[in-house]
């Protein structure tokens, strides 16, 4: 996990001035380019999840400030934990009419499925706009009031007993309860399911016993008072949860990150390159999109170009160990 933070961290750094430099020139870059037609604006997972929730909102920003001319049109293409849509890109090479919303399914899912034949180093990069965060939940009718509640009960509970409801299988939720079941000595049943919001939706309804939702799929619940967390898998905590702890605070080195980026096919125009990172530049600094990475538990990560592709990489041989050490590749 340290090893995660770094790469993201050295791959900001690197890329500073050469992102500087691509946002400074891509409105005039962009002019040369603009979409002919409404653009297919893929989401690489179920609708109600976290990815589908910021894709769609994304599109409401561009809607309401007339940021393009013609729309950006959300299609879901989660099957396969997201490798439906990563051959559909594929498939879409040199298109500058379709675009993707990515998770780290983006790394895992061609990791775990080398006969997709998808090299995502192949794709091209347009914009890192936030690092979205995991906390662990349980319902409020629980008696579990932190984490150390949490352990006592799941190992009381026993694996076959304790269902933890996660996205896909090798997917970001997953690795989350790998992490967590090594650093307390406990088992519990991984119970995967097409989307966050299904996941959030099946601990409201007491179908499973735990998440680790990004806060984002759970927030609606939580203010409703159905839903509970009781660690924040961050080195600080969220503005969005000042109470909740984070793991580092009780002890544990347990912190994970999602990134929330856009890519497109490879081998599109470099106009249309610049275009998609001028759009996506004004997003990233509408007051919208501010407001929605602080209220709803998401870290700022502006990146783009050679410096996303290189984090890119770099993250995907980071999951690579991961996915070694979890035993689901070789």
């Amino acid at each position: 996990m340290r090893h995660i933070a770094k790469t993201a961290a050295l791959a900001a750094a690197v890329s500073l001035a050469a992102g500087a430099a691509t946002v400074a020139s891509s409105s005039d870059a962009a002019a040369a380019w603009k979409p002919k037609k409404p653009v297919e604006f893929v989401i690489m997972a179920g609708k109600g999840g976290g990815a589908d929730r910021l894709a769609r909102f994304i599109q409401g920003i561009i809607k309401k400030h007339k940021l393009a001319a013609l729309p950006l049109v959300p299609i879901n293409k989660g099957g396969g934990s997201g490798a439906e849509a990563l051959r559909y890109l594929k498939d879409k090479q040199g298109d500058p009419h379709v675009i993707m919303a990515t998770l780290n399914s983006y790394y895992t899912t061609p990791l775990r499925n080398p006969g997709l034949g998808v090299d995502i180093s192949k794709f091209t990069p347009i914009a890192r706009l936030a690092e979205d965060t995991f906390q662990l939940w349980v319902h409020s009718d629980t008696k579990i009031m932190s984490v150390e509640d949490y352990v006592a009960a799941v190992k009381k509970a026993g694996p076959k007993d304790w269902k933890m409801g996660g996205t896909g299988k090798g997917q970001e939720d997953s690795l989350v309860t790998a992490m967590l079941e090594k650093a307390y000595g406990i088992k519990v049943t991984y119970v995967p399911f097409k989307g966050g919001g299904t996941v959030a939706k099946q601990l409201i309804g007491k179908h499973i016993n735990s998440t680790v939702n990004n806060p984002s799929e759970q927030i609606g619940f939580w203010k409703a008072g159905k839903s509970r967390a009781l660690a924040t898998f961050t080195p600080k905590r969220l503005k969005a949860f000042p109470d909740v702890p984070t793991f580092a605070e009780l002890g544990q080195n347990l912190s994970y990150f999602m990134q929330r980026s856009v890519v497109a096919p490879g081998g599109i125009p470099a106009d249309a390159e610049a275009y998609y990172v001028d759009l996506f530049d004004k997003v990233y600094k509408s007051e919208d999109w501010q407001n929605y990475l602080s209220s709803k538990g998401l870290l700022p990560g502006w990146l783009t170009g050679k410096g996303l592709q290189d984090y890119f990489v770099a993250e995907r041989e980071a999951h690579r160990k991961l996915l070694m050490a979890m035993g689901e590749i070789k």
